[in-house]
């Protein structure tokens, strides 16, 4: 059985989409044996998939073909991930650090959006 690299990326749920994975492809975010490859490049068993995620390269090792996107508990059946430890701590890194530029969580809620303006008007009269 022959199958397209994009279309196995979403298969085994390493992307969200077809298409997705084909510009992650495209980006040359996705390595095949460790050569840049296009989204139509076919795959064979054991080849070793690796995927650029921030700073950190994760790789998977091929066991099987499907063509169709299975449920998540059943991609180990077809993908086994062979990812060496220091790249996932090179992501958790990549992530502590990505935290220290953003000191909220977001927008003010109602709590403390009232407490600022309370605040702002303690101070205007």
């Amino acid at each position: 059985m022959k199958i397209r690299v994009d279309k196995y990326l979403w298969c085994v749920r390493l992307a969200k989409t077809r298409s997705q994975a084909s510009e992650l492809i495209s980006k040359g975010k996705v390595k095949l044996n460790g050569i840049e490859i296009k989204p139509s490049r076919e795959i064979r068993l054991n080849d070793i998939i690796g995927i650029q995620k921030h700073s950190a390269v994760f790789e998977y090792k091929i066991l099987g073909f499907l063509d169709k996107r299975v449920g998540a508990p059943l991609v180990s059946q077809f993908l086994e991930d062979i990812t060496k430890p220091e790249e996932m701590e090179k992501l958790k890194e990549y992530q502590l650090a990505q935290k220290g530029y953003r000191e909220t969580d977001g927008k003010p809620t109602k709590k403390d959006r009232r407490e600022l303006d309370k605040f702002l008007d303690e101070w205007s009269d």
